[in-house]
C-alpha cells in the first residue's frame, strides 16, 4: 500500500514540475497572500481519487475545497496538495506534496514530497523516518550551534509580527534563523538534521500532520506552543525541537 502512495506522489509531482507557471489560474482565498491555484486543485483530485482505489472506505480530509468536519472514518488520509504554494508559484522550488494516514486518530503514516529536489521523507509509527529510504535522525546539535526554522503563518495577520519578534529573540541563541515557506518541509528539514528547530503560531493539520510524524520517528519532539500535544483535527501553534533544545525556549 505504502508503495503505491509513493508512487501515486511522484506522479503528482510530475504535474507540478511540467506546470507551466506562465499561465497559471490563481485565486484568492481567505488571509494575506492565500493563494489556491489550478494545480493544487488538480493534484488533489487525483491524491483523493488514487487514494480511494488504495484503501476504499477511508476518509479523505484535504486543504482545498470546502472544510466539513472531520471524517470519522477509521482511517482517514490528511492531504495537502502543494505546501509552499507561493514559492510554486514564484518558481522557488520549495514546495512539497504532503499525505498522511491517520487510525482512530492517530498518525500512522506520513509522506513529504518535494518533486523539485526528488526528496520523499517517510515515517511509519514505530518503525523510523526515512529519506529517499534511508533512515534518518534528527541532529545531536547544540542549539547555539544550530539553526532555527519558522513560519510566519502569513494568513493570520495578527499572528505574524509574534512570529518576527520571537525569530529576532532567538537570533543570539542559535547561529541564525530562516524562513522557507513550506511547513512540512521545515519539520522534515528538522528530521533529517538540517536544522534543531522550527515554530510557527498557527498551521492547519494538513500542514504538520505527515511532517510532524517524520520528526517524531526521527527522534524529535513536536508540540503546540504550551508544550502540550496537538489534536491532529485542528489548526494548533506547531514547535519542533531535537532533545538538545531544551523545552525551556518555549517560555520565552
Amino acid at each position: 500500500m505504502y508503495d503505491r502512495i509513493e508512487k501515486l506522489a511522484r506522479d503528482c509531482g510530475e504535474i507540478l514540475k511540467n506546470a507551466d507557471r506562465n499561465s497559471i489560474d490563481v485565486n484568492a482565498k481567505e488571509g494575506h497572500a492565500n493563494f489556491v491555484t489550478e494545480y493544487d486543485v488538480r493534484v488533489q483530485n487525483k491524491i483523493q481519487s488514487g487514494l480511494k482505489e488504495i484503501l476504499p472506505g477511508s476518509g479523505f480530509y484535504g486543504e482545498e475545497g470546502k472544510h466539513l468536519d472531520f471524517p470519522k472514518n477509521e482511517y482517514v488520509f490528511i492531504v495537502d496538495p502543494i505546501d509552499g504554494t507561493t514559492n510554486f508559484l514564484k518558481g522557488l522550488n520549495m514546495s512539497a506534496i504532503a499525505i498522511s494516514l491517520v487510525r482512530n486518530m492517530e498518525r500512522i503514516y506520513g509522506l513529504v514530497y518535494n518533486p523539485f529536489t526528488d526528496e520523499m521523507f517517510t515515517a511509519f509509527k514505530g518503525e523510523g523516518a526515512f529519506l529517499n529510504r534511508r533512515r534518518i535522525r534528527v541532529s545531536s546539535a547544540p542549539l547555539d550551534k544550530g539553526v532555527i526554522l519558522f513560519g510566519t503563518s502569513p494568513y493570520y495577520a495578527d499572528l505574524t509580527r509574534s512570529a518576527f519578534d520571537k525569530a529576532y529573540a532567538y537570533m543570539d541563541k542559535c547561529i541564525d534563523v530562516r524562513r522557507f515557506g513550506s511547513a512540512e518541509l521545515d519539520l522534515c528539514y528538522v528530521a533529517c538534521g538540517r536544522a534543531e528547530m522550527y515554530f510557527e503560531p498557527l498551521i492547519q493539520p494538513w500542514d504538520y500532520a505527515a511532517g510532524s510524524l517524520v520528526v517524531e520517528e526521527a527522534g524529535g519532539i513536536v508540540t503546540q506552543w504550551d508544550g502540550t500535544q496537538f489534536d491532529i483535527t485542528k489548526a494548533c501553534s506547531c514547535v519542533a525541537r531535537t532533545r538538545n533544545v531544551s523545552a525551556d525556549i518555549l517560555k520565552e
